[in-house]
């Protein structure tokens, strides 16, 4: 782009040193037909008028492009900003909707496991209550065959058989 802007100015101070250096032939009138009439005008100056006034109008409709430009890059940068916040907001509302869901569950894993562990402890203490029962009964049962032999030893009879 620099090295364009460069080669602008070369040309432009290129035909300023030429004007500058055939200014009498500028000047001069020549006869030109207009179409309608014929006028005695400076052909060299009107075509530098002409030239003049072709880099202006160029000059005006590059700033203008510019312009324009600029503007719809400013309006696409506001665009896209909002675009970016929608999204931003978006996705902080999915995080949050995961989190709670996550929570939620936890809590029912929890609640799953809390209903776990009571039921294993039940049934602990179902089977306990089984054992200290059965050792009872075994003790018992054991106390009631002994008593039942010493009974027997003492009187001297003779066990019965089985």
């Amino acid at each position: 782009m620099r090295t364009l802007y460069l080669l602008l100015l070369l040309l432009a101070a290129m035909l300023a040193a030429v004007t500058l250096m055939n200014w009498p032939a500028f000047v001069t009138p020549t006869e030109l037909s207009l179409g309608f009439t014929t006028a005695a005008v400076p052909l060299g100056l009107l075509l530098l008028s002409l030239l003049v006034l072709l880099t202006v109008v160029f000059l005006v409709h590059a700033v203008y492009l510019q312009g324009t430009v600029l503007l719809d890059t400013r309006r696409h940068t506001k665009e896209l900003q909002s675009h970016r916040e929608l999204a931003d907001k978006a996705e902080a509302s999915r995080f949050t909707a995961l989190r709670e869901f996550i929570a939620a569950e936890l809590a029912t894993q929890a609640a799953r496991q809390a209903e776990a562990q009571q039921a294993l402890l039940a049934r602990i203490a179902e089977l306990e209550q089984a054992t200290q029962t059965l050792t009872e009964q075994t003790g018992n049962s054991l106390a009631a065959s002994i008593g039942e032999l010493e009974d027997r030893l003492e009187r001297g009879l003779p066990a019965p058989e089985r």
